[in-house]
Parts: structure tokens; C-alpha cells; sequence
């Protein structure tokens, strides 16, 4: 029998619920496997006493992840970590997508002010500021060309932290044809959904919000698997994914760009597409058993 770690991390204020997780390790377990949800800080937990671990919802580890990407490094030396370290460590920072565009992948406008960097934000145009590690919309702001003074504030604020500014035009199309997140598994595309715009003009940086809103079902086209399918490709070393979620919004063009590749932790949204359940659990196991 396979022993098979969900890593997750401490219930918090600012952590939302993991709806998929409680279901997924009672599937898991009735197809065989001995699973148990796991908090990747937990210092308890023995991980060579796993076959593998699967990273699902380790929703903090975005301000802390100089602190995850060191727990994973260890986690993938005593068994096998999915995804594995060196995707984690790439994943974390957005500037990945620099790496996807000198791929050639379509991706959403980015430039990155690093602490230190003089902040130089776009003119004309509503435009995005967020953090480059990051996750759930945390201290990410929408302006409009008339908020120069508020955006380098927000700026300022993220260079205090540490961290490195993204900004970004805001993608008008968000507004009619929201995000698409096209979810893979095992290597094969496993379903796909798509949700309104998550960043309402005015809203703080510093206010928490919805990370998922009006999320429905959503059957992708062949463009947006053809953009999918570009960017896992252009993982650096090609390196075996266990799960990926590609999310996708309009361009001007109409043709779509990738907004995030998420590698680490992604949603799966299974309670919204429970007939890939068990398609997750029979990959899981065979990845355990490897």
C-alpha cells in the first residue's frame, strides 16, 4: 500500500478553505492508498515515511517562500515531492513569465521593479500592481491613469516588504470574458473553468479579496489548449509535472495570453468538476508508486 502525504498548511485568518482536500484523501484511501493531510511547516511530520507528497493547498507560503522553497528542497531529498523542488523554487516568483515569453508564449505585458528601482508605472492606461510572489489577489491593486500617486505608494509598500513589484495593463477582456484556468494532470488536460474579474476598480491593495469569483464550468478551445500546451512545454529542463494549472485571459488580439502558470499549489476546484475525482486519485497513486 502506497502512503501518500497532501500537503496543506495551518488553518488562519487568511487562509481560505480547502474544500477538494477532505475528499480527496477519502478517495485516495478508497482506491487503496494510505493518505493523510499533511502541514508542510509541521516539524512532527515524517516525510521519508511517505512515497510521495503532493503539494495542494499551502496557501500561506507566498510571504513565506524563501522559508517553503527551503522545505521543499528538504522535502524532495527524504521522498518524492510533486511537484519537485526546482519547480517550486522557478514557480514562486512571476518573473517566470519573463522566462515563457523569451519562450515565445504568449503571456500578459509585464515589467518588474525590484526594491531599490526607480518606480516607473505606465501612462494612459488602467493598470495592475501586485507582488511577484504572490497568490489569492494578496496586495494586488487595480489604477487607473489618475492613481499614479496611490499606485507608488502600493509600490513602496511591496519594496518595504521585500518584495518585487509587477505591474501589468490591466487586460480589459477580464471584464467580458474573464480567466480561464485550464487544469492538467498527470501530464493530460483534466478539466477547465472560468471566473470573473477579480480586481474591482478602487479596491485597496491591503483588502483581502475574492480569489475565485463566479467560477463555472468552461470547455476551452483548441487556441487556449495550443497556449496551454506552449507553456508547460517551456518549463525550464522539461521536468515531470504531476498537476499544473494554466490560467488564460484575452489580449487585444483576442487571441489568449497566459496570466499565471500555477505549479505550486494550485486549486483543482474539483468540488466544481467531480468527475475528475477519481481520475486525481488513480494519477496520485500511480505517481506514489513510481
Amino acid at each position: 500500500m502506497v502512503r501518500v502525504a497532501l500537503v496543506t498548511c495551518a488553518d488562519g485568518p487568511d487562509v481560505a478553505e480547502d474544500r477538494d482536500l477532505p475528499v480527496l484523501v477519502r478517495a485516495l484511501n478508497a482506491a487503496g492508498a494510505e493518505a493523510s493531510a499533511e502541514v508542510w511547516d509541521d516539524g512532527r511530520v515524517d516525510w521519508a515515511g511517505f512515497d510521495l507528497a503532493v503539494i495542494r493547498s499551502t496557501w500561506d507560503y507566498s510571504w513565506r517562500a524563501a522559508e517553503f522553497t527551503a522545505w521543499a528542497e528538504r522535502c524532495g531529498a527524504l521522498t518524492r515531492l510533486a511537484n519537485p523542488a526546482e519547480v517550486v523554487r522557478w514557480n514562486t516568483d512571476k518573473r517566470y513569465l519573463a522566462d515563457l515569453a523569451a519562450a515565445g508564449v504568449p503571456v500578459v505585458e509585464t515589467r518588474y521593479l525590484a526594491p531599490g528601482e526607480f518606480v516607473e508605472l505606465p501612462d494612459g492606461i488602467e493598470f495592475v500592481v501586485k507582488p511577484a510572489s504572490g497568490a489569492g489577489a494578496r496586495f494586488a491593486a487595480r489604477y487607473t491613469p489618475d492613481e499614479h500617486d496611490t499606485a507608488v505608494r502600493h509600490v513602496r509598500r511591496l519594496h518595504d516588504d521585500g518584495f518585487t513589484a509587477m505591474v501589468q495593463p490591466y487586460v480589459r477582456a477580464i471584464d467580458s470574458g474573464g480567466e480561464r484556468a485550464l487544469q492538467f494532470f498527470g501530464g493530460k488536460p483534466l478539466h477547465a473553468s472560468r471566473k470573473g474579474p477579480v480586481l474591482a476598480p478602487g479596491t485597496p491593495y491591503d483588502r483581502r479579496k475574492t480569489a475565485h469569483p463566479g467560477l463555472t464550468d468552461w470547455t476551452p478551445t483548441a487556441d487556449e489548449l495550443s497556449v496551454a500546451e506552449a507553456a508547460l512545454s517551456a518549463v525550464p529542463g522539461a521536468p515531470e509535472l504531476l498537476y499544473a494549472r494554466v490560467d488564460l485571459v484575452d489580449g487585444d488580439d483576442g487571441r489568449p495570453r497566459v496570466m499565471e502558470l500555477e505549479l505550486v499549489e494550485p486549486n483543482l476546484f474539483l468540488w466544481l468538476h467531480p468527475e475528475s475525482l477519481p481520475v486525481v486519485a488513480e494519477r496520485i497513486i500511480e505517481a506514489a508508486g513510481r
